[in-house]
């Protein structure tokens, strides 16, 4: 080992080499802390302790380890999920270091249980990559969509030969000037599908270029997708799953924690509408993101799409027999496999929610995923607008969430 550390510090051997020069990416990894152990002058024995092997990792998920951040995770539920493809109670793991946020969505959990559950489907599924093209004049951009157009099916077929469950579903042509985004839209099975877009948007961009010489690539990726970027086209369009969850809380149960609907309500149009109406925000909800970044985290989803993951609004309405209140998350970017959900602890959570790996046919475990995170949001929103109205926000944070050191 000292051999090794001295040729790090003396710049012989880089970080990134260690694992070709090891043959071995747990050693590399190892060798990496120690060097920076020494270094710096710190102790790094939490981080070097980890259930993963980078042998599997490395390549994958990661590059030049030093071992693994640890975030708690705990459990809500059970939540009743009435969806297409989940139906019955689940457990949620959500890892996050917010104290009060577990408690909050299996409260949610609860009540949403208690009134009959949640009901929730998937009405729109696909991933977008929008590759950007310069053409010479807007004369030349309007000609080129109709050329896309016309050979929609050769353009389909180049971009389906990079992938055994990747369907295109359809190009969306955008023109500013002489430049043309084609937003392709995939069906993706059960992966979120970002690297199988991306290769398959490739494909078809190379075919578009020979088929149309005037068209140049300018970007693969030209921000119309629109990836992990708070956007319009997504919140309007959908990009992953458009998913929406429902309940109907009774009058009676609302009436045992002193509130009613009409006030619930109130805090909903007052705080999550107007409110962001006037802060101009992309989400019209009181805590998507807390909700879905914790079961991001908890199962190995891309954390950075929690941006727009966690666009959406969250709709009430008073009623006789109790409160109305509904979810809906327009770009929630989910899958089963591939990225971090075969890492262990990530693939132990999935595996809690019946979805660990691909489905049968492909593609169900991720449309039952999506239908189970949208109801978990519907938990956690119903529970913080109904702490709002009850006043006792302060009071669960001062209880749950402050540090006692």
């Amino acid at each position: 080992m000292e051999e090794i550390i001295e040729a790090l510090d003396s710049g012989k051997l880089k970080l990134h080499e260690l694992d070709k020069e090891l043959g071995d990416s747990n050693k590399a990894a190892e060798y990496r802390r120690r060097f920076l152990e020494r270094k710096l002058g710190v102790k790094l024995e939490a981080i070097g302790s980890t259930v993963i092997d980078f042998n599997k990792a490395v390549g994958r998920n990661i590059e030049n380890p030093i071992g693994a951040a640890q975030i708690p995770i705990g459990v809500a539920g059970p939540l009743l999920v009435e969806g297409e493809y989940a139906r019955g109670m689940f457990y949620i793991p959500l890892a996050t270091t917010e104290g009060a946020l577990v408690a909050s969505v299996n409260r949610g959990a609860k009540i949403v249980t208690e009134s009959g559950g949640a009901r929730a489907r998937v009405v729109r599924d696909g991933m977008a990559r929008a590759p950007l093209f310069k053409l010479p004049s807007l004369i030349d951009a309007l000609d080129f969509v109709k050329w896309v157009e016309a050979h929609r099916e050769e353009i389909k077929r180049a971009a389906e030969s990079t992938t055994r469950h990747g369907k295109l579903k359809e190009i969306q042509p955008f023109v500013v000037g002489n430049n043309v985004w084609l937003r392709f839209v995939f069906e993706t099975g059960d992966a979120m599908g970002m690297n199988m877009a991306t290769i398959a948007s490739e494909a078809a961009a190379k075919y578009i270029e020979r088929g149309y010489p005037k068209a140049e690539l300018v970007a693969l990726s030209g921000n119309m997708c629109v990836d992990k970027k708070p956007n319009a086209v997504n919140f309007l369009m959908g990009r992953g799953k458009t998913v929406v969850a429902e309940a109907l809380i009774r009058r009676e149960a609302l009436s045992r924690l002193g509130v009613t609907p009409e006030a619930v309500h109130e805090v909903n149009v007052r705080k999550n509408l107007l409110g962001s109406a006037l802060a101009h925000s992309y989400g019209f909800n009181a805590h998507f993101a807390n909700i879905i970044t914790a079961i991001f985290i908890a199962t190995g989803q891309d954390v950075a799409q929690v941006v727009e993951s966690s666009m959406g609004i969250t709709w009430t309405e008073p009623r006789e027999e109790g409160l109305y209140i509904s979810v809906t998350l327009p770009s929630l970017e989910v899958g089963t496999v591939g990225g971090g959900t075969g890492l262990p602890t990530q693939r132990e959570a999935l595996s809690m929610l019946g979805v660990a790996g691909s489905g049968d046919p492909p593609g169900v475990n991720a449309l039952k995923f999506a239908e189970i995170v949208a109801s978990a949001v519907l938990a956690g929103e119903l529970n913080l607008i109904l702490a709002l109205a009850r006043n006792e926000l302060a009071r669960a944070h001062q209880a749950l969430g402050r540090s006692r050191q």
